[in-house]
């Protein structure tokens, strides 16, 4: 774009110049046009290296070379000073002969790019200029010129503004640059620290990548680069010591690394934690980081953080929003701002902040427990603006449609509120589809819901009965109209006893608090609200009080008929979930009648077949039956079916999935806990392992499976109001109540023993229904009776000892357990997978471990940057083993690194044929069974074995054009490997490859197991004890694949020692083969003797021409000679006596076998027939190859000669490291520039 007008000198026709964009250097500052600043000392740190009247080009000493310790010292206060402070390695400053004011009108990053700015200098300004006479009016031209280029680029900044600033951009530009990373390595924030390498403190830069933490420091002329994946964090720590008062601890499996002098410690810490909790999450359900497209527009304060950063900022946000008030997962927070709400039960005025999202608008009070509100933006029917005055400033009424009416006040942007809200209304769904409880027609209204014994999932029909336990939706979907213990009610006596007379008093005490404080979603939430949870909940509002504060009741009125259409569509499916649904289905609460029938056992199977269908990671779980059963007996299935997911899903997040991931981090929370509130007993336990053998059942079922049944029930009162941080309590109460005898026990069964009496004795007094056996109970029971504990007594004691603990804390402690728990499943996996195939490989548990790091490394490195195919590689229902997967390009990369021989720049083809030759699955991807197994015939076979696989790389499927159809492909499978056997290749000792651990599997219904390893392993036990693959068994080789083996033979020896001996020896070996080929075609051509005709030798000498054409690049030795065969040679028997030995029984030390090929010459004074036999095909076996590369002692050696993987694999590691350091100590052009 042209600049906009400027000043010209008088008379100046020169058309004004086209203003080319400025740049950007790949390496992070780019070269820019700098609004002109005037420069003190133009000569201070800087050498000019380009000069003429108006312009000089300088360069920053200690950058491109030389310098001395002065270059150093400026290199290093370059690194080290903050980026606003830094300034950007090369400038053009603008001068005047007779002035001594410089100014500074660009700076840049690399000579390169700093050069084109000089060059548009000097061809559209020198010329103009010289024309001035007056040297200010030259400057005032200059700095015209330059200010309206900058205003043209602005202008177009504007035009397309980026979210990030161009620091941030120069930053993570300068990241990418110095430790090697693709441009899908996104930066979310950087910041100015010290790394202490031993007990030296490096002054550098922490940049925080998505998948990454980086840092680098330039000291003095020597570089520190550190590259750590957050998936490899084991442990993050902010500590304080007297040396070190605010440091950071980033522990691996292999060393820890500390971080010191951060401007605001506390923000990294948790920057660092959410990326590292994204990590995690990648490896436990392979959900990888997706930037939020949809957030708004940065404020003033939040200018400086780039849009990643502020997305995951407003996701910690949510997060906290969403566990404070139990919302769907799905709900984002908008804003919240500070107000007050109008309370009409104790008329005040209460301050707090308001929140409003997508579908909810909530308040929380300053003070903990004194109100929090939630108002469903589908329950709203007005909002307006009331009129301000003194005492109620700016104030916000807000009506639902069950007549409550919401004040809130000092509200600092009213009209913005209001308009945000409006805009969210606007977008609600419509509140049609969902359903009061009784009327068909009318709307949810949750201010005026009845208990959930009259709920039904849907309006019933005309023939359906109050009696009908069972509501036909349509003629597939039956499902319980009422809770299980309406129908299955337990006999009771007639006669109003004292426990009933306290359960009526417990529903009054419930009306009243409905009546004062509002009934359903919008009810005000208090400390009064609490005290009436503590005490119990009535069974015949438990039901309802559980959906209300779990927050299930918002997702099933936002969801309505889900439930009914899942299981219509799962009926009659068949999966792993549903058969062990099954197994369990009469485990589950078997002493409670309504589960000795059909009907409630009916009920649990469709909510939890539902469940596995809707959520197939999670599927089913052990002890799920157990919690879905209590949930059915107060809530019909619908009900239950919410409730469920809010558990699963919300609650108690990742408890129910394969590997229990939840249960087993807050096992670890419990044992900190443990340890800082009951130290003594927690030493005690330790010693014994008790803690992690009780926690885990009482974590899963919620107490349910280890206490009475009235009893548990009330702890999941507690838990759907309060959360996690009852069950925390009410387990330390459980083991303060039993200290004493828990430290006089002497082992693991014996604490076990006193733990399940008490628990067993734990009663419900306050209960109206007869007591129901507890299974548990019969089982720990003994000689002597033990006091029976009231539950309620054992709540009271938990708030009051341990009631101090926060959700906060909690949290805390959660991410610092699942990094341990993640990471140990991780390392636990590793060593089934080492197991699990170490006797299919020569390598040791050692080399396969470090083999599966670095072969996990590169599958994660695909996840980051491989272009969104995330799921597609990583299948979680597989076991470990099969889990992590790599495609042909990654492949290329390990195999070129890890290659036993060098192969120079042929190793990208021989890895692309190796691929193809061990991937015989339809998804282009290999596990690392495939890719040991692979290796392990190169590193730790025979000659024959290394050979072989040489071989075979060589032909179909290996060397396969791209362009060969499919159809030929599956006809080479079928004529010469069985469909019984897996693809083979090479073994230790000569044995073959299995290719592809899953091609063995073919029955259909051990499939559907795949889920446990001991599957694969059968299978792969099946796979060994087939036929292997014999030498004769072999396909023959033709001219133009032999060609291309013996230039794979020719690359692997360059760099070897005695490189030119095994030029001359693989030379020698492919001129005898090409002439075994000559000869054994002419004994294909049955009417003709076996010699060799002038025509035979044109074509040995055209196939010895393309040898040497393709050969003699590779080799300095002497190339393959042409052999032609004149008459004289052909009479001569001893001429050829060392081509006898061609067949497969031709070995040393064997006889010939009837192939042997024997070159038989023409007899005297017999002519040649003068005419060429029809042509017949140029073939050559393995055999003869193996049996002439044993005729060279050289060659031999060289494939007998064992190669160390373990050298490989450090170097591997190394290089790993390496590509991520591109740039150069010397030339520091990474600098940001200033503005």
């Amino acid at each position: 774009p042209a600049p906009p007008r400027c000043l010209r000198p008088p008379g100046c026709q020169q058309p004004l110049p086209t203003v080319q964009p400025s740049r950007r250097c790949c390496c992070c500052p780019g070269t820019m046009w700098l609004s002109p600043g005037e420069v003190a000392l133009a000569n201070a740190l800087w050498v000019s290296e380009r000069a003429n009247p108006f312009f000089v080009l300088q360069r920053r000493k200690g950058h491109g070379g030389g310098g001395g310790l002065a270059g150093l010292l400026v290199g290093t206060l370059d690194v080290v000073l903050d980026s606003s402070a830094r300034v950007a390695p090369y400038r053009i400053i603008h001068q005047t002969q007779e002035s001594q004011v410089y100014w500074n009108i660009a700076c840049g990053g690399s000579r390169k790019e700093i050069t084109k700015h000089w060059e548009w200098l000097e061809a559209n300004l020198l010329q103009t200029l010289s024309v001035f006479e007056n040297e200010e009016d030259v400057s005032t031209f200059v700095k015209g010129k330059i200010q309206g280029i900058l205003a043209e680029e602005n202008k177009n900044k504007e035009a397309n503004e980026d979210e990030d600033s161009g620091k941030f951009k120069e930053a993570e530009l300068k990241m990418q640059k110095l430790f090697g990373m693709p441009e899908e390595e996104k930066l979310v924030n950087y910041y100015s620290c010290s790394y202490w390498k031993g007990r030296v403190p490096w002054q550098g830069w922490a940049y925080l990548g998505v998948n990454h933490l980086c840092f680098y420091s330039f000291l003095l002329g020597k570089e520190v680069r550190l590259v750590v994946g957050w998936v490899d964090v084991t442990q993050l720590e902010k500590n304080a010591t007297l040396l070190l008062p605010e440091c950071i601890k980033v522990s691996t499996r292999d060393q820890e690394h500390y971080f010191s002098m951060f401007l605001n410690v506390g923000e990294t810490f948790k920057l660092m934690e959410q990326l590292a909790n994204i990590a995690m999450r990648q490896l436990l359900d392979n959900q990888g980081f997706s930037q939020d497209k949809d957030l708004p527009k940065a404020t003033n304060a939040m200018k400086h953080a780039s849009a990643l950063k502020r997305d995951l900022d407003a996701r910690a946000k949510s997060e906290r929003y969403r566990s404070t008030f139990q919302l769907p997962r799905d709900e984002r927070l908008d804003g919240h701002t500070e107000c007050t709400l109008w309370t009409p039960f104790n008329k005040m005025h209460i301050s707090g902040q308001m929140f409003v999202s997508n579908n909810y608008i909530c308040f929380a009070s300053r003070e903990e427990e004194s109100c929090n509100l939630i108002i469903p933006l589908r329950e709203v029917s007005i909002v307006e603006k009331a009129d301000s005055s003194s005492v109620l400033p700016s104030p916000l009424s807000i009506s639902t449609k069950n007549k409550m009416t919401f004040l809130f006040a000092n509200l600092k942007d009213r009209d913005f509120l209001v308009q945000r809200i409006s805009d969210f209304l606007q977008r609600t769904p419509s509140r049609k589809l969902a359903r009061s409880p009784l009327s068909p027609t009318a709307p949810v209204s949750p201010g005026t819901e009845l208990s959930p014994s009259l709920c039904s999932l849907t309006p019933s029909p005309d023939s359906a009965t109050e009696s009908d336990p069972l509501l036909f939706s349509d003629e597939t979907t039956p499902t319980a109209t009422q809770p299980l213990m309406c129908i299955f009610r337990r006999d009771s006596p007639e006669e109003l006893t004292p426990k009933m007379a306290k359960e009526k008093m417990k529903e009054e005490s419930w009306n009243i608090h409905f009546f004062e404080f509002g009934r359903g979603v919008c009810m005000y939430r208090t400390a009064r609200t609490r005290e009436l949870v503590l005490k119990g909940l009535p069974e015949s509002l438990r039901g309802e009080l559980w959906l209300l504060f779990s927050g299930a009741l918002n997702e099933m009125q936002m969801h309505p008929g889900y439930y009914a259409g899942l299981v219509r569509e799962s009926m009659g499916k068949e999966s792993l979930a549903t058969e062990e649904i099954e197994r369990d289905l009469h485990r589950s609460m078997p002493e409670h009648p309504a589960f000795q029938n059909e009907l409630g056992i009916a009920a649990l199977r469709r909510v939890l077949t539902a469940y596995a269908f809707r959520n197939p990671t999670i599927g089913y779980c052990q002890a799920m039956n157990i919690v879905t059963s209590v949930l059915l007996l107060y809530c019909n299935e619908e009900e239950a079916f919410w409730l469920l997911i809010a558990l699963c899903e919300r609650m108690l997040p990742d408890y129910y999935n394969t590997r229990v991931v939840g249960a087993l981090v807050d096992q670890g929370v419990f044992e900190d806990l443990t340890r800082e509130h009951l130290p003594l007993l927690y030493e005690w336990m330790q010693e014994l392992g008790v803690i992690g053998t009780i926690s885990l059942s009482w974590f899963l079922t919620l107490f349910l499976s280890v206490m009475p049944f009235d009893s548990a029930v009330v702890v999941v009162d507690c838990f759907f109001y309060e959360g996690i941080k009852v069950i925390f309590q009410v387990s330390l109460a459980v083991l303060d109540a039993n200290l004493d005898p828990l430290l006089s026990c002497s082992d693991e069964g014996e604490a076990m023993t006193i733990l399940g009496r008490y628990l067993d004795n734990i009663c419900n007094r306050q209960s109206a229904s007869p007591p129901i056996p507890h299974l548990h109970a019969l089982l720990t029971c003994g000689d002597d009776t033990p006091t029976q504990v009231d539950i309620f007594e054992l709540i009271k004691a938990s708030y009051e000892k341990f009631g101090a603990i926060q959700a906060g804390a909690i949290e805390q402690m959660r991410f610092k357990q699942r990094l341990k728990v993640i990471q140990t499943l991780e390392d636990s996996a590793k060593r089934s997978v080492v197991r699990a195939i170490l006797t299919d490989t020569a390598f040791s548990i050692e080399e396969l471990e470090n083999l599966y790091v670095l072969f996990k490394a590169q599958h994660m490195s695909g996840c980051y940057w491989g272009g969104g195919n995330t799921v597609e590689r990583r299948d979680l229902s597989l076991p470990y083993l099969e889990q992590y997967r790599i495609d042909s390009a990654q492949f290329c990369q390990l195999f070129t690194a890890l290659k036993p021989w060098a192969c120079g720049p042929h190793s990208p083809i021989l890895a692309q044929r190796l691929f193809r030759l061990i991937n015989c699955g339809t998804d282009s991807l290999i596990g690392f069974k495939e890719f040991v197994t692979g290796l392990s015939g190169m590193y730790h076979g025979d000659l024959a074995a290394k050979l072989k696989v040489l071989y075979r790389l060589h032909l179909p499927p290996a060397i396969w054009p791209e362009e060969e159809s499919a159809l030929e492909a599956t006809r080479y499978f079928t004529e010469e490997t069985p469909r019984d056997k897996p693809c083979d290749g090479a073994e230790p000792g000569g044995q073959q490859i299995q290719e592809g651990a899953g091609n063995g599997r073919s029955e259909t219904d051990e499939k559907s197991d795949s889920q446990d390893y001991r599957y694969h392993l059968r299978v792969w036990a099946r796979e060994r004890e087939g036929t292997k693959q014999t030498i004769k068994e072999l396909p023959k080789m033709n001219q133009e694949q032999f060609i291309e083996l013996c230039k794979t033979m020719y690359n692997l020896f360059s760099e070897a020692a005695g490189e030119s001996e095994l030029y001359q020896a693989i030379a020698t070996v492919a001129t005898l083969l090409l002439q075994i080929g000559e000869v054994g075609k002419q004994f294909a051509r049955p009417t003709q003797r076996p010699c060799l005709c002038a025509g035979d030798r044109g074509t040995l000498d055209l196939a010895g021409d393309l040898l040497n054409d393709a050969l003699k690049d590779r080799t300095e030795g002497p190339a393959l000679e042409k052999t032609p065969l004149s008459e004289d040679e052909g009479q001569d028997d001893t001429s050829m006596s060392s081509y006898s030995m061609v067949s497969s029984g031709s070995l040393p030390g064997e006889e010939l076998s009837d192939e042997a090929v024997l070159v038989s010459c023409e007899l005297p004074g017999i002519p040649t027939v003068p005419q060429r036999p029809p042509e017949a095909e140029w073939s050559i076996s393995f055999e003869q190859i193996l049996a002439s590369v044993l005729t060279e002692p050289v060659l031999v050696g060289f494939f007998e000669r064992r190669v160390d993987i373990a050298s490989k694999i450090a170097a591997c590691k190394g290089q790993r490291a390496m590509e991520r350091q591109v740039s150069s100590s010397s030339e520091q052009e990474f600098a940001p520039s200033t503005s």
